[in-house]
């Protein structure tokens, strides 16, 4: 990972997708985003928003998320979110849209260091683009949660590693750890 052209994007921490399987991803992110910020590192925030006759309303009869409180970000991040690099609003899994792709290229970030909500969707998919898009993606495991329970949070874990490797998982100590070094000594990332 190299911290020096590393951006953390903090993916869907909306009130909608946080629950009690959740809801312990809330600290683990907000500790992750106060750290790298006061690293003076960029973050980028996602949010997703839902709309009538979309494919998850069509196939799941899954009308939520159409708009506040519920696409609101967590109170606990809504100041982190204010102050980010960008947010980057989606009406579908990815990360990756034309607009946070342009962000991407002309920012020069080469990592992409994923957290939020929820592991197997919103998360794996934006890593698994990034990855096919030639970046490279890392998944801060004890900083994602699936609103669906843990074990989809673990299936979730078990395709990443199938899709962009097992060295790419990391959890929050190992990010920690390479932002201190980097401070320490920027030249030797």
């Amino acid at each position: 990972m190299d911290i020096g052209t590393t951006v953390l994007v903090v993916i869907d921490m909306q009130n909608g997708f946080v629950n009690h399987h959740s809801r312990h991803a809330v600290p683990a992110v907000s500790g992750l985003v106060a750290q790298w910020s006061a690293a003076g590192r960029p973050v980028v925030f996602t949010r997703y928003f839902n709309y009538p006759d979309s494919p998850y309303e069509r196939y799941f009869q899954w009308s939520r998320l159409q708009g506040p409180p519920e696409t609101d970000i967590v109170p606990e991040l809504a100041d982190a979110a204010a102050h980010a690099h960008a947010v980057v609003d989606k009406t579908g899994y990815t990360l990756l849209t034309p607009e946070a792709a342009e962000l991407i290229h002309r920012a020069g970030w080469t990592d992409l260091v994923f957290c939020g909500i929820a592991t197997e969707s919103c998360v794996l998919k934006s890593a698994a683009d990034a990855f096919e898009h030639g970046y490279a993606p890392w998944i801060v495991t004890d900083a994602c949660a699936s609103d669906a329970g843990p074990a989809v949070h673990d299936a979730g874990l078990l395709v990443a590693r199938r899709l962009i490797g097992t060295g790419q998982l990391v959890n929050t100590g190992h990010v920690m750890g390479r932002l201190t070094a980097h401070a320490a000594c920027p030249m030797l990332e």
